[in-house]
């Protein structure tokens, strides 16, 4: 089960698995935006998110290190 916690105002963190999506998965590889910056040749080095967007980065940061990927366990456990 997943529990909430929210921070800030309006910002809810999730703790725990995170639900898998198809659709999701499928909209973050084939976005307009996405292609555009690829294509442009304007990608910023890895590391560097903080710069672009620093409330995404923090945001991001503590999700990732408080949920876990289904998919990443199921892989543990066949290896």
């Amino acid at each position: 089960m997943l529990n909430n916690l929210t921070i800030g105002v309006s910002l809810i963190m999730k703790f725990g698995m995170r639900k898998p999506s198809l659709k999701r998965r499928v909209s973050a590889r084939t976005s307009i935006k996405r292609q555009a910056i690829q294509r442009a040749g304007i990608k910023m080095p890895k590391g560097t998110g903080w710069a672009r967007n620093p409330k995404k980065y923090a945001y991001n940061k503590v999700y990732n290190r408080t949920s876990f990927d289904i998919f990443k366990v199921l892989k543990g456990l066949f290896k």
